[in-house]
């Protein structure tokens, strides 16, 4: 959590040889899939695909089924990898697989007394199903699929609301999401109702993106050609990230300004 990802791989390497000592194979596969974690965020994704792997076979010789939520996480983890590799066809296949095995799960256990399974539980696959689509809506969206990427936004948009609520970070970040795809495909009017409710809740909220929002809102009202009013939003971001120190959308915005003035040049 502090960053010291190096120090964290050498204690979970003692982790696992202690694990390892005393056979206790759900240690074993915990500490595999901790350390799968820190090679994902270090960028290892060869080291991080094997530790995932393995920490899954053991889960998998132990009782645990191919559909627990643990397994599919891990899944869908092996999916943002192949997606990264520009493995296509295995990407699919995970993201598919986590999506429709996510999809049974909740439809045989939508019935299921409180007593027999717990609310928290039945939500808890319902977030995963739609961090599923989310993730594969950003794949789809990174290949062109623009439909494709919408109707997967609309999905976890949907439980996102459902299960969170409005006001939720990452509700607001799928609105956001979806209005940028929308806004691609040409659809600037629909792309603009969820920006300007996405950028009404981020204010509301305090959301720590509230500057990226801005931005998008921005990009959808220069598409429209609302110059002025695009340009006020775009100098709003531009400070909220100077404020915030994120250097990457502060040369963004100044590019998108740029493009903004010329736009406006070009409509006189």
């Amino acid at each position: 959590m502090k960053g010291e990802l190096a120090e964290a791989e050498r204690l979970l390497h003692q982790a696992l040889r202690l694990s390892h000592q005393e056979d206790n194979r759900q240690a074993i596969a915990y500490t595999y899939s901790v350390m799968a974690n820190v090679a994902f965020m270090q960028g290892q994704l060869d080291n991080a695909e094997k530790l995932y792997k393995a920490s899954m076979s053991y889960l998998l010789a132990g009782d645990m089924k191919e559909d627990d939520n643990a397994i599919l996480e891990m899944s869908l983890k092996l999916a943002s990898i192949y997606a990264a590799q520009k493995q296509d066809k295995l990407a699919i296949a995970g993201y598919q697989f986590c999506i429709l095995t996510l999809e049974e799960k909740i439809a045989k256990q939508k019935d299921l007394p409180e007593d027999v399974l717990p609310a928290e539980e039945k939500a808890n696959t319902r977030l995963l199903l739609g961090m599923s689509l989310d993730s594969y809506a950003r794949y789809l969206l990174s290949v062109n699929q623009l439909p494709a990427a919408q109707k997967m936004y609309e999905k976890a948009l949907q439980i996102a609301n459902d299960v969170q609520g409005e006001t939720h970070p990452q509700t607001v970040v799928l609105m956001n999401d979806l209005a940028t795809v929308l806004d691609a495909q040409g659809h600037h009017d629909e792309a603009y109702s969820y920006v300007k409710r996405a950028a009404e809740l981020a204010r509301e909220t305090q959301h720590p993106e509230e500057h990226m929002v801005l931005n998008n809102l921005a990009a959808i009202l220069m598409h429209k050609e609302d110059f002025l009013q695009a340009k006020q939003v775009y100098r709003e971001a531009l400070k909220q990230a100077q404020q915030k120190g994120d250097v990457a959308s502060v040369q963004h915005i100044q590019e998108e300004l740029a493009e903004l003035a010329k736009r406006r040049k070009g409509s006189k």
